[in-house]
């Protein structure tokens, strides 16, 4: 029994460190993308993009805005029409 209280700020330590990882998913896990409303053959990765007036924005028409896959059969992540304000970095599909 003393052997396995001793190994208990252990275990502690381990669930606590497995918890951080496990719940505290980088940005890079969440991708996001939307092709140019002008030319359908480009894709734009939005992933570590913040949407604003200088970079791009989902305007409230009943569209899609952005993917989670830079295919137009991918699943809608973000509802809108994607409008491109700035310079975005392109993706190949």
């Amino acid at each position: 029994m003393n052997k396995l209280m001793s190994k208990l700020p252990l275990l502690a330590f381990v669930l606590v460190a497995f918890a951080a990882f496990a719940f505290n998913m980088p940005g890079e896990l969440d991708p996001e993308y939307a092709q140019d409303p002008d030319n359908q053959e480009i894709w734009y990765d939005l992933s570590s993009v913040t949407p604003g007036p200088n970079t791009y924005e989902c305007d409230d028409v009943q569209d899609v805005c952005t993917r989670v896959l830079p295919s137009s059969s991918a699943a809608m992540k973000t509802s809108g029409e994607f409008i491109k304000n700035g310079t975005l970095p392109v993706v190949q599909p």
